[in-house]
C-alpha cells in the first residue's frame, strides 16, 4: 500500500519550482489515501482505500489497504442525487429518493473486502452486476515474459481461447483460436504484415499445442523456443488484439520493448484495427510508434511530462479536463 503513495511533498511551491529553495516537505495535513475511480455515460465507480485508523490492530496485516468508501452513481460524474449503491466503512446501502429511508445492503462488509466482489442482489441492486462485470472484462497487457523460461515459449495444453492470458502461457492455443473464429484471416494478413513470406504453425502434439514459425529464405520452421524475443513478442501482441472477444478497454504497456523499429508501423497498424472494436490506450515512448498511430483519426495522443517526480498531462488545465467529483469519506 505505501508504495503506491506519491513520495513527494504534498505542495510544492513556486519558489522550489524556480530552484529557489529545495524540496522540503512539511506535516501531512489530510488522511494518506488512494483512490481510483472511473466514469462512463452509463455509470461511474470510485474506491477510497487508506490505512486502519490508530491505533493499530494487533495484526501483521496493517500494511493492507482498508476501504473507506465506495460509490456507485449514474453518469460519468458523481452528485449525490445521482448516487446509487454508497458504501462507508462496513455498510453498504442503496441510495434513496427524498424522504424515504436507504434500504441497507449489509453492515457487515469486511473493509478489506470491496463491495463490487461481495455484495450480490441483482434485484435490489442490477448496477453492481454490471459494473462488475465490465471492470472484470478489462484487460491489462503491462509485461510479456520472453526469456528462455517464459510460459509462452512452453508447450501447453491446448484449449479454445478467445482472451490472451496477461502473461502469455496460451499464446500458441489464443492464435489458433483467432484462426479458427475470425473469418477475415486477419491472423495471415498481420504475420505478412510484419514478417513478409512468413506462415505460422501450431503443431498438437496429443493435445498439447506448440508455436512454430516458418520464415523466408529457412530450410525449417523455427520453434518458438528459437524465436528471438522482438518475434516471440510481436506475437505475443498479435493474439491480444485479434481476440475474438474484444474488451470494453484494453491497456497496452510499452508495447515496444524488444521490438525492432521496422515493426513499430505494423504494430500500429495492428493496434488502430484493434481500436475500431474496443478502447484501447496505448503507454509508449516509442517516437515511431506514436507518430504512426497519430496518424488515423482515431488516435487522441496525451504527453505526459514529469516535474519533481510528479507525473501529470502536458497542457491539462481546469477547462480542457475532464470533470470529476470524488465523493467525500
Amino acid at each position: 500500500m505505501s508504495s503506491t503513495f506519491w513520495a513527494g511533498p504534498q505542495s510544492i511551491a513556486r519558489s522550489v519550482r524556480q530552484g529557489d529553495h529545495p524540496v522540503e516537505g512539511l506535516a501531512n495535513r489530510n488522511a494518506a489515501a488512494l483512490r481510483l475511480g472511473f466514469g462512463s455515460d452509463t455509470y461511474g465507480y470510485s474506491i477510497d482505500l487508506g490505512h486502519p485508523q490508530p491505533p493499530p490492530p494487533p495484526t501483521m496485516f496493517a500494511s493492507d489497504p482498508r476501504i473507506k468508501r465506495e460509490c456507485l452513481w449514474h453518469g460519468a460524474v458523481y452528485r449525490k442525487p445521482s448516487a446509487l449503491v454508497d458504501r462507508r466503512n462496513n455498510y453498504v446501502w442503496l441510495a434513496s429518493l427524498k424522504n424515504e429511508e436507504p434500504v441497507m445492503l449489509t453492515q457487515h462488509l469486511q473493509d478489506t473486502d470491496s463491495m463490487l466482489a461481495s455484495v450480490a442482489d441483482p434485484q435490489r441492486a442490477p448496477e453492481m452486476l454490471a459494473v462488475r462485470e465490465a471492470l472484470r472484462g478489462w484487460r491489462f497487457y503491462d509485461h510479456f515474459r520472453t526469456d528462455a523460461d517464459a510460459p509462452a515459449r512452453a508447450a501447453q495444453v491446448g484449449t479454445f481461447t478467445p482472451v490472451l492470458h496477461h502473461d502469455g502461457n496460451n499464446l500458441a492455443a489464443a492464435l489458433q483460436t483467432v484462426f479458427e473464429v475470425r473469418p477475415d484471416e486477419a491472423l495471415v494478413a498481420t504475420i505478412e504484415d510484419a514478417f513478409p513470406g512468413s506462415r505460422l504453425y501450431i503443431d498438437d502434439r496429443n493435445g498439447r499445442f506448440e508455436l512454430q514459425l516458418q520464415q523466408h529464405g529457412l530450410l525449417r520452421p523455427l520453434s518458438v523456443a528459437e524465436l528471438s524475443d522482438g518475434t516471440l513478442r510481436y506475437l505475443l501482441w498479435t493474439a491480444a488484439l485479434l481476440t475474438p472477444r474484444p474488451p470494453e478497454l484494453m491497456v497496452l504497456n510499452e508495447p515496444e520493448t524488444s521490438l525492432h523499429p521496422e515493426l513499430l508501423p505494423a504494430l500500429a497498424r495492428l493496434i488502430l484495427a484493434a481500436a475500431k472494436q474496443t478502447q484501447i490506450i496505448v503507454v509508449s515512448h516509442a517516437s515511431l510508434l506514436i507518430e504512426s498511430l497519430q496518424s488515423s483519426s482515431i488516435c487522441t495522443r496525451l504527453h505526459l511530462q514529469k516535474s519533481f517526480g510528479e507525473t501529470t498531462i502536458q497542457g491539462a488545465t481546469l477547462f480542457n479536463t475532464p470533470k470529476w467529483t470524488w465523493p467525500s469519506r
